[in-house]
């Protein structure tokens, strides 16, 4: 079967809640965020998991204790978000009153990270997966931009392709393979909704 891998992002910050981009600031989670993280729970009944990773910043830790997956929790500081430099903490649109078009995607981060650099990141995760669960299922706990890029690079693709993958609060996606390609399973799997255990081809 080969590992599969649980991706839940974050639940529901008031940053989130407001569209801001949240880097490294270390928010709490709502205590609407904090419910989701409990549905997400329930979506993960049944299965069988070999590891469970989280960035160390607050809200996903958070999201992870309340999931509480039985193997514990591992705190990987190449899952933190994506450090957005001078954009910290605004909108797209409040950005795009200054710059046209402004985009993370396609934009320079001036005094923060590339898109590039957290691809980089991803990779070096992905690698300690493999590594780690090579045959079974392991869930990681990051944020919305990072598990947009890991995704990314999951299937092959440049970091910057992450863009495609927009994720909301506390859902669950499920990556895997088919025969020799790795795939997306499923994608912002709304948490409470019980996520069939182990596709198989």
């Amino acid at each position: 079967m080969g590992t599969q891998l649980l991706v839940i992002r974050h639940g529901e910050t008031e940053w989130s809640r407001s569209g801001r981009h949240t880097g490294r600031t270390d928010i709490e989670l709502t205590d609407r965020g904090r419910d989701e993280a409990r549905a997400a729970a329930r979506t993960l009944a049944g299965w069988h998991l070999e590891r469970a990773y989280t960035s160390p910043l607050a809200r996903a830790r958070e999201t992870g204790r309340l999931v509480d997956p039985s193997c514990g929790l591992v705190v990987d500081d190449d899952l933190v978000e994506w450090d957005y430099g001078d954009y910290e903490g605004e909108s797209t649109p409040a950005t795009r009153e200054r710059i046209r078009d402004w985009s993370v995607w396609t934009h320079e981060i001036v005094g923060g990270e590339s898109v590039e650099a957290v691809g980089e990141r991803a990779d070096r995760f992905l690698a300690r997966l493999e590594a780690e669960v090579a045959d079974g299922n392991a869930v990681v706990f990051a944020h919305g931009h990072l598990l947009a890029i890991l995704i990314a690079r999951w299937c092959g693709l440049p970091a910057v392709e992450g863009r495609r993958f927009a994720l909301a609060t506390a859902t669950v996606s499920l990556l895997g393979s088919h025969r020799e390609d790795r795939v997306i399973r499923a994608l912002n799997h709304r948490a409470g909704a019980v996520l069939d255990p182990p596709f198989r081809t």
